[in-house]
C-alpha cells in the first residue's frame, strides 16, 4: 500500500507557531523532504524528533522527486516542509506534489502558520477578498508594468517582498497606484516583528529597516473609483514618451499601459498619437 505525502506548514518564526498534529507526522513519517535541512533541523532539535531530512530545493526537486515518488509508492510516508510557513507558496514543492498526485499518491495538507493570513489578520484592511501576488518581478522594468497592472484591482492585494528590493518596490507601487493605505510586516512572529499601517508615501528609507522578509499588504482600488478621463492627444503622446523613454518600456508595454489606465483599446491610444504625430508636422 502506497504511502502519503504530508504537506506540513512550520512556523514562520516562533517556535510554538506548530500544530500539535504537525509535530505528531513529523515524528511519524520515514522521512522530511525540507527546503533547508539546517533551518529544519532548529525546529526538529526543540521538539526533541528525530526524523531523518534530506533537501528538496528549487535546484534539485526535478531530479529527487522520482527517488522520492519511489519511496512513497513503497509504502513510505513522506513530511513536506519548507523554511518557514505552509509549503509550494512562493516556495519549492509544486513539481513534487504535482507527481505525488500524478502516481496516485494520497496528498495530506497539514495546515498551520502563513505569513499571508496572519499579515491581513492584523492590516485591517480586508474587504472581503483578496489576491495573493507572490514576489514582484526583480527586474525594474518588468516591476513597473507588473505594479501598472495591479492598478485598477479592487480587491486586497499581498505580496511578498526581499530586504534588498522593498524600497525600490514602494517607489514602483507610489508611481503605479498613488498613495494607497499599506500595511508593511516584518520579522513576523519573531522578537523584532514589526507591523506598520500607512500610506505608501509614510514608508520612507529612514522608517525602513532592510532586514528580514517582508509581506506587504495593499488596500484595493476603491469600487467607486473610475477610471481617469481620457486627456487630449498632445498628453498621452507626452505620457506615451515618458514610458518608452524615462521608464524603458516598450512602445505595445506603453500602449497597453495607457490603454488599461483609460480604459480603451490600445487601437485608440495608438491612433491619438498618429493624430497627434500629424498635427505637429
Amino acid at each position: 500500500m502506497p504511502g502519503t505525502l504530508y504537506v506540513v506548514a512550520t512556523p514562520i518564526g516562533n517556535l510554538e507557531d506548530v500544530t500539535l498534529r504537525a509535530l505528531r507526522i513529523l515524528r511519524e513519517v520515514s522521512l522530511i523532504a525540507a527546503e533547508d535541512t539546517r533551518r529544519t533541523a532548529r525546529l526538529l532539535q526543540h521538539y526533541s524528533i528525530s526524523t531523518r531530512t534530506t533537501s528538496l530545493h528549487e535546484h534539485n526537486e526535478r531530479t529527487k522527486t522520482p527517488v522520492l515518488i519511489a519511496r512513497l509508492a513503497g509504502g513510505e510516508s513522506i513530511a513536506l516542509v519548507s523554511d518557514a510557513g505552509t509549503p509550494v507558496v512562493s516556495d519549492p514543492g509544486t513539481h513534487f506534489v504535482a507527481a505525488a498526485h500524478a502516481a496516485g499518491i494520497r496528498v495530506e495538507p497539514v495546515p498551520g502558520a502563513s505569513a499571508i493570513v496572519a499579515s491581513l489578520s492584523a492590516s485591517g484592511l480586508l474587504r472581503g477578498e483578496f489576491v495573493f501576488a507572490g514576489f514582484p518581478p526583480s527586474r525594474s522594468n518588468a516591476r513597473k508594468i507588473w505594479f501598472v497592472a495591479l492598478a485598477t484591482e479592487p480587491r486586497t492585494i499581498v505580496l511578498f517582498e526581499a530586504p534588498h528590493r522593498i524600497r525600490a518596490t514602494l517607489q514602483v507601487m507610489y508611481a503605479s497606484l498613488g498613495d494607497r493605505i499599506i500595511a508593511i510586516a516584518r520579522e513576523l512572529t519573531k522578537a523584532h516583528e514589526e507591523l506598520v499601517v500607512g500610506p505608501i508615501s509614510y514608508f520612507t528609507p529612514e522608517r525602513l529597516q532592510e532586514r528580514g522578509e517582508f509581506t506587504v499588504v495593499i488596500s484595493g482600488a476603491s469600487s467607486q473609483l473610475s477610471l481617469e478621463p481620457v486627456p487630449e492627444s498632445k498628453l498621452v503622446a507626452a505620457e506615451f514618451g515618458a514610458l518608452t523613454e524615462n521608464d524603458g518600456m516598450s512602445r505595445r508595454q506603453a500602449l497597453k499601459a495607457l490603454a488599461r489606465k483609460y480604459g480603451i483599446p490600445s487601437r485608440d491610444v495608438f491612433d491619438m498619437l498618429e493624430d497627434f504625430k500629424h498635427l505637429a508636422e
